[in-house]
């Protein structure tokens, strides 16, 4: 925006401002309606689906063998020994407790909706009973004991007889129908023998899903869990409903201490920047109506809410500060300096006179930042992921109604105030931050005598920091691990709060590591599914199936069965399966087995009709049998670890799937849950990677062809990104020092460091440029932009960082990251501002033999 429009534009303001106030209430009651009339989508899973073999293969797995959508709950007892009398019993009536609790009785599956190993048991000692009654099997009983069946017949044995009968059940020799009894203990279980120190429970529940989740199953999984501490001294719940649950408490304790002291921090930096009641409260102002047009333009265009959302509100306040501090000091220069700002008679303006001169030589540099900015977070929206177009979408206009509230609204409120306030007999005239004398002064002059007498020194300084924090940056963790984001205990100090604020213990971390060490886990997420085609009755088929192949250390995720085997279902171990309950399946793949394996070496289709005629449900789980007879597909489903990263699991599964293309005449494709998270996840972060690059190149060709019209000088805009860059940086080698990593959270997070940087960059440039024409030395002009320009980045930089800092305290891991990152990003942006770029201006102007100091 060239001076004069500037300078045209401020005169409009200025003269109409009772207009421009109440035009744009007007406009923010209309725009900001559409939080509440819009279409605001509460989705926060479909926003990130990506289209790829992964994805085509599960949907193919859902339409073939069906998609089983129960919500698994996984009870965990522990203590010397869970395999009792006693204790099994307990487990047995916590199971009625939990059928007969009008909360969670209505979740469950109507077919085998609570399982574990005290059921085969009691089942085992309820079958024993009918055949002993009187010799012969009663009648008119159904087949399948009922709960208080399976109670009554523990209840009618001695711990030893109890104990007998475990050990019968357990004995691997044993035939079992159904569920392998091992599958409830842990990995490390010595079969055979009648000792566990923990065993598992599966809930199955049937979802109803409500506004994209299952509300009333995941409360039933908190009810369990009062439950269970109700009936044992060591036992937890695990579920998506206990993770969602801690979170939320997680997430409000946090708050319960931050937000005091966040507001607290917020107010005083203000407080301290601005030195005046009123000027924070007129800030403040436009902060709220900027966080208002944010909510209705996100309703009015209908975009869903997502984590990645979480961070354009953050981004929007903390440059609707920078913006306010800007507008409100400029202000003040020229309320209390000569110059621009004299009147004819060589006095200070009135307030009217005074935002003219103010917002005139600042909107220039308010639009540029603001579309510089804004076209970087739109450069996003070329993105083939739903969720980075919103955060595009979204960002860009926040950034716009941004400028539209502080190059307008604030400004002409200010004016008001002011007026209201001289008539009123209140003619005030402060001084802007950072140009009384004073320490803060002292610093900012400081930093610019620096740069003026060894720019060369701070410059490599500079660039060699960044340099060790762009080679640390390479060993960044770019993995997204879903248990990351779980609830941490708090730190001691916090422990030691007086209530209210003391938060409570979070043990859902520890616990999902203790299940996926000890447990094959059950529910989304918990396994690998590896869907085949080709020719599935070849013998190298079954022998790739087989779960022996991937022994060894090689597939670190995959979960292993108490006897040392992994964790798989495929046709292999459906036909040893079923092979070991019938006898025809069983003398048909002795017949076929020439090597002692288990399995047919010839004549694997007829083996696998015979399955299927024995075991029609196992069968089909594992083999899709045409209508004329022919096999079409197979799947192979792998147990994983739920406390590792998607990536790691993924890369597991498809080294998996090459293992069996490598041996088997078959395509094999590796997805599930898991394969499909770290598919969305790599997607994302090379999408908002490129979008970093992308961002940066439109900034820097916008400032180039800015700079060339304004300036004739093209050159400034790569002074200006320079510094961005080397924060940036730095940025990146200290998450790397803290161990945050760099995946598709922290990438959007870390976005604040661009957005913030270039606009921190292009307020002290504009600045200097301005003074280097009015000023008679370099070092003057140097001196003159760091403390008023300087003075007001100061101000922002400490609100923003103390506001959102503090959230590095929070118990939610997420919220952690963010306050720390972003405290961080705006701190690296500050320094690179006051140090880098007056180097670079220094320099520049010592090139291109302008005055020297």
């Amino acid at each position: 925006m060239s001076r004069g429009l500037s300078r045209r534009y401020a005169d409009a303001l200025v003269s109409r401002s009772k207009l421009v106030v109440l035009l744009l209430v007007v406009a923010t009651v209309l725009v900001g309606a559409g939080a509440a009339f819009g279409t605001d989508g509460a989705d926060d899973t479909g926003a990130t689906g990506v289209d790829s073999a992964e994805q085509a293969a599960l949907d193919e797995i859902r339409s073939t063998y069906g998609d089983d959508d129960a919500l698994v709950t996984q009870v965990v007892v522990r203590d010397e020994n869970v395999l009792t009398r006693d204790s099994l019993l307990q487990s047995l009536r916590l199971q009625r407790s939990i059928r007969e609790n009008d909360s969670v009785g209505p979740t469950l599956r109507t077919e085998a909706g609570v399982v574990g190993i005290e059921n085969v048991v009691a089942t085992a000692a309820y079958v024993e009973d009918r055949r002993t009654s009187n010799g012969t099997d009663r009648t008119g009983e159904p087949s399948e004991p009922t709960l208080d069946q399976q109670i009554a017949a523990l209840e009618s044995r001695s711990p030893g007889e109890v104990e007998t009968l475990v050990a019968r059940v357990l004995d691997p020799d044993t035939p079992t129908a159904g569920r392998e009894p091992t599958s409830f203990l842990p990995t490390d279980y010595d079969p055979g023998t009648t000792r566990a120190d923990a065993r598992v429970t599966f809930v199955f529940q049937s979802p109803e899903v409500s506004d994209g989740t299952p509300e009333r199953a995941y409360a039933a999984q908190v009810a369990i869990d009062s439950l269970v501490e109700e009936r044992f001294e060591d036992g937890f719940v695990f579920g998506q409903g206990i993770v969602d649950e801690a979170s939320s408490r997680a997430i409000g304790d946090s708050f319960l201490v931050i937000a005091p002291a966040a507001l607290v921090l917020l107010l005083l930096a203000l407080g301290l920047a601005y030195r005046d009641v009123v000027d924070v409260l007129v800030g403040l102002f436009g902060v709220g109506v900027v966080l208002v047009w944010l909510q209705g333009v996100q309703g009015w265009l209908g975009i869903p809410s997502s984590s990645i959302l979480i961070a354009v509100p953050f981004l929007l306040v903390g440059l609707s500060i920078d913006y306010s501090l800007h507008v409100v000091m400029r202000y003040r220069e020229a309320r209390t300096a000569a110059g621009d700002g004299a009147t004819a008679d060589g006095g200070v303006p009135d307030p009217a006179g005074a935002m003219r001169v103010g917002i005139g030589g600042v909107v220039g540099t308010l639009a540029t930042a603001a579309f510089t900015t804004g076209v970087g977070f739109l450069s996003n929206y070329g993105s083939p992921l739903a969720s980075i177009q919103d955060f595009a979408l979204l960002s860009a206009a926040g950034i716009v109604a941004m400028f539209v509230v502080f190059a307008a609204l604030v400004p002409a409120v200010k004016v008001e105030v002011e007026r209201l306030l001289v008539r009123l007999g209140r003619d005030r005239e402060q001084r802007a931050f950072g140009v009384d004398s004073g320490p803060v002064n002292r610093l900012l002059s400081g930093s610019a005598a620096l740069s003026r007498r060894l720019p060369a020194v701070v410059l490599a300084v500079a660039l060699l920091m960044a340099a060790g924090g762009a080679y640390g940056a390479t060993a960044l963790d770019t993995e997204f691990n879903q248990a990351d984001f779980l609830p941490e205990d708090a730190p001691e100090w916090m422990e030691s709060l007086p209530e209210p604020f003391a938060p409570a213990e979070y043990d859902v971390r520890e616990d999902l590591s203790y299940l996926s060490e000890n447990f094959r886990q059950r529910g989304e997420g918990s396994t690998v599914q590896v869907l085949l085609h080709g020719n599935l009755t070849e013998p190298s088929v079954l022998e790739a199936t087989d779960g022996g192949s991937l022994r060894g250390g090689r597939y670190t995720t995959v979960t292993l069965e108490p006897d040392g085997t992994p964790a798989v279902e495929s046709p292999a171990s459906v036909v040893r399966a079923v092979a070991a309950r019938n006898e025809t399946v069983a003398a048909a793949v002795a017949d076929r087995d020439s090597d002692g394996d288990g399995l047919p070496d010839s004549d694997v289709g007829e083996i696998y009709d015979l399955v299927y005629a024995a075991a029609p449900e196992q069968a089909s789980s594992v083999l899709h049998r045409t209508a004329d007879g022919s096999y079409s597909s197979a799947r192979m489903t792998v147990g994983v670890r739920g406390d590792v990263s998607s990536q790691s699991v993924a890369r597991d599964g498809r080294r998996i799937a090459d293992g069996v293309e490598a041996t088997a005449p078959v395509t094999a494709v590796a997805t599930g849950a898991p394969v499909i998270t770290a598919v969305v996840q790599s997607a994302l972060f090379k999408t908002l990677a490129q979008g970093f690059v992308v961002t940066l190149g439109v900034i820097l060709t916008f400032l180039l062809g800015l700079y060339w019209w304004r300036h004739r000088t093209p050159g400034l805009a790569f002074v200006v990104v320079l510094p961005v860059i080397v924060a940036l940086a730095w940025l990146l080698g200290a998450m790397a020092l803290l161990d945050i990593p760099f995946n598709s959270e922290t990438v959007v997070i870390t976005g604040l460091a661009i957005g913030l940087g270039v606009d921190y960059s292009i307020h002290l440039t504009e600045r200097f440029v301005e003074e280097r024409e009015r000023q008679p030395s370099l070092g003057s002009t140097l001196a003159t932009a760091a403390t008023g320009t300087g003075g007001a980045l100061l101000g922002s930089a400490a609100t923003t960082a103390a506001g959102f800092g503090v959230l590095a305290l929070a118990l939610s891991p997420p919220l952690h990251r963010f306050g720390l990152v972003t405290g961080l990003s705006i701190v690296f942006a500050f320094v690179s501002c006051l140090t880098v770029l007056p180097s670079l201006l220094v320099l520049r102007d010592r090139v291109s033999h302008w005055t020297g100091p």
